[in-house]
């Protein structure tokens, strides 16, 4: 006599944290400002981060963090909830860091002319080692797409899937912007 099993497998415990940023996420979007604080507290310092990394400069990714959160509020009845709420958000400080550096360029001379006699601003402590500092600046003068992609998957620690699903691009097309951005940063270093 042949026994058969039931083909079950354990489902896999929901995360509590990601419940709960969900249901906050619903609170918001429901406009419940207490919700909408409590996101904006949680997700600010990883959106300073993120733009820091990005511009270089913790006056401008102080202020991208702000435009963010502002932006957030405009923006949280839309969010519909197809993404992650934190690709949501990284999307969101891509597209600030980029209108930010959209009107730095048209500034132009006015703000390098204020950088020369600005005091340097001291890089968070992970940034400090001066190899780092190079290989940072040097990935900031990458083409934008390249650019995204190393610093989405490197400073930011995510994986191609998720770097591909922020960027709105495939997983391949990330992993050639990294090979790409590769070839390139070891030419400048």
């Amino acid at each position: 006599m042949q026994a058969y099993r039931v083909g079950l497998t354990a489902a896999s415990m929901p995360d509590p944290l990601a419940a709960y940023s969900e249901a906050l996420v619903r609170r918001a979007r429901n406009g419940d400002a207490a919700a909408f604080a409590e996101l904006v507290e949680d997700q600010y310092d990883r959106i300073y981060r993120t733009a820091w990394r990005w511009c270089g400069n913790a006056h401008d990714a102080e202020d991208i963090a702000q435009d963010v959160s502002i932006r957030l509020g405009e923006a949280i009845h839309g969010f519909d909830g197809r993404s992650a709420f934190s690709s949501w958000v990284y999307r969101i400080t891509l597209n600030m860091v980029r209108d930010h550096q959209r009107a730095g360029r048209r500034r132009g001379a006015h703000a390098e002319a204020y950088a020369e006699i600005a005091p340097t601003e001291e890089a968070p402590v992970q940034e400090a080692a001066a190899t780092n500092t190079q290989l940072w600046t040097a990935v900031r003068t990458l083409p934008e797409k390249q650019r995204d992609a190393v610093l989405l998957v490197y400073a930011e620690d995510l994986s191609h899937a998720q770097a591909a699903e922020i960027m709105g691009i495939k997983e391949a097309t990330v992993s050639f912007h990294v090979h790409e951005a590769r070839k390139t940063l070891r030419g400048l270093l």
